[in-house]
């Protein structure tokens, strides 16, 4: 699963969205969780662009915005089985730019918070998004862009820290993903539980945990980094 993630405008965010065609800055985002704005970068009409969305997919059929269900992250797996993410995953795919996202898992007894990343602190997470137009307008409610993050099975070397982890895009596969003239199977490589580059995992205060805290000294190790390979 991706249940937190940070943005930093950094040279390795800079760099991705330059690849993607995009010159632009986007406004730091520490200790982001669901429900809160995050940038989605989507092709509309041959245009690619970053738009704020609200990360927890709310499906256009819904009768009003929930969280009845979990809806900020879709399993790869079952992607066209789902009412939700099959028309999405068709021709609502976007990504989502991160520097780094935080997993939890049991140590000592506790829940210990671990910060993954590579190293250019920039990952393009696959994404889908909708639109829900059901709001009132005449209470200033519009058009709601939404999102959710796509996962898949953890790598083996990924898999002592959680069971689930999210797409992360290689660069030659970043521009299949967006471009939604193009269909992408179920059974794609894309969703491969494999690691498609080197990561570093750093232990973190738990802190972290409360989704209100967004210091950005949050995300100092506390302890040895680990280095995944590729």
């Amino acid at each position: 699963m991706c249940g937190r993630f940070n943005v930093i405008d950094s040279p390795g965010i800079q760099d991705l969205l330059k690849t993607l065609g995009l010159d632009i800055s986007l406004p730091p985002g520490i200790n982001l969780a669901p429900t809160e704005r995050v940038h989605l970068v989507r092709e509309v009409e041959g245009e690619r662009r970053v738009e704020s969305a609200h990360w927890w997919l709310v499906p256009s059929w819904a009768r009003e915005v929930s969280q009845k269900y979990a809806m900020f992250n879709a399993r790869s797996e079952t992607l066209t089985e789902s009412r939700a993410f099959a028309k999405p995953f068709r021709q609502q795919r976007a990504l989502v730019p991160m520097s780094s996202f935080i997993e939890w898992r049991p140590e000592n007894g506790v829940k210990q918070p671990w910060l993954i990343s590579n190293a250019e602190e920039a990952l393009a997470v696959a994404a889908l998004w909708e639109v829900w137009e059901r709001g009132d307008p005449a209470q200033g409610a519009g058009p709601l862009l939404s999102c959710t993050l796509v996962t898949t099975a953890a790598a083996p070397s990924f898999a002592p820290w959680h069971k689930r982890m999210p797409v992360i895009l290689a660069p030659d596969e970043q521009e299949a993903w967006l471009d939604n003239s193009r269909q992408i199977a179920a059974n794609s490589p894309v969703f491969r539980p494999q690691l498609k580059m080197p990561l570093r995992l750093a232990p973190l205060s738990r802190g972290v945990s409360n989704a209100r805290n967004k210091a950005p000294e949050l995300l100092q190790p506390i302890g040895e980094v680990v280095e995944l390979a590729g």
